[in-house]
């Protein structure tokens, strides 16, 4: 449902049943599933891909260029998945020539006032509370939680189900499970809150917890606690994605919080 006073380009193609709110723009090369609502005053430029049953709340701008001196007006894409949240004020832009778009996945919940930058890629499941910023290239991995005015730098990673305490400047990766905090930010913990919400049992919550007391509590350094861990715990998805991650990591990965003082 189109309010007339709403602009809905051409070319734009939008399933029948979204409903769009009055004073809002759609552009040119725009697709939108059914079943999203998009709120007043909302912007939605060239090349988004917004999924299914979406809400998106006023005030937003959705794939606006890159804020890079780089881009040179190529064709880059925001993808959003299904079940997205948007709130006031977001936004969220399209790729460069580095991965092409920005991608959001399903089920995300990004409050007021998050901006969301050039290429970067964001899981399932994940919620940004209010002000959180990631900048260009950022990597988040699923069920991640920002808390408010979390900002990260260009090119860093976050792993899966890892919790970042609101005011936090993110400046090195951070792994998977765990709780990020303090400056400059650190290891303190693993999200056990979180991981039990999800399902994960005490004894997989203390497996995860044994593998970061060798990484950050036993002085070594993160290659001979690779290996260790590697050779003396127990092979299992959630130690090999741990690994897996210090071994990708392209900036590093946050030091424990003694170390780091």
């Amino acid at each position: 449902m189109n309010q007339p006073l709403a602009y809905v380009h051409p070319g734009a193609k939008i399933a029948k049943n979204v409903v769009i709110e009055p004073f809002t723009t759609i552009n040119n090369n725009v697709i939108i599933g059914e079943g999203t609502w998009i709120g007043s005053n909302v912007t939605i430029m060239e090349g988004a891909r917004i999924g299914k049953n979406c809400s998106i709340f006023p005030g937003s701008v959705i794939s606006a260029m890159p804020q890079d001196l780089k881009y040179d007006d190529e064709e880059t894409t925001v993808v959003i998945g299904n079940n997205v949240t948007i709130r006031e004020c977001v936004t969220i832009n399209r790729g460069t020539t580095d991965k092409m778009k920005t991608v959001i996945g399903d089920n995300c919940l990004i409050m007021a006032y998050c901006h969301i930058a050039h290429d970067c890629t964001v899981g399932k499941n994940c919620i940004f509370s209010n002000n959180s910023t990631l900048a260009g290239h950022t990597t988040v991995g699923d069920y991640v939680i920002l808390a408010g005015m979390a900002a990260v730098h260009q090119f860093c990673s976050i792993g899966n189900h890892s919790f970042v305490t609101g005011g936090s400047l993110v400046r090195k990766d951070v792994p998977p499970f765990v709780k990020a905090a303090r400056e400059p930010l650190s290891y303190v913990g693993i999200n056990s809150v979180g991981l039990r919400r999800r399902g994960f049992s005490s004894e997989k919550i203390k497996e995860i917890q044994n593998i970061y007391r060798l990484l950050y509590q036993k002085n070594y350094n993160n290659s001979q606690a690779a290996e260790i861990i590697e050779a003396e715990m127990e092979a299992t998805p959630e130690r090999d994605e741990i690994l897996q991650f210090i071994k990708n990591s392209r900036r590093g990965i946050m030091k424990g919080y003694f170390n780091s003082n």
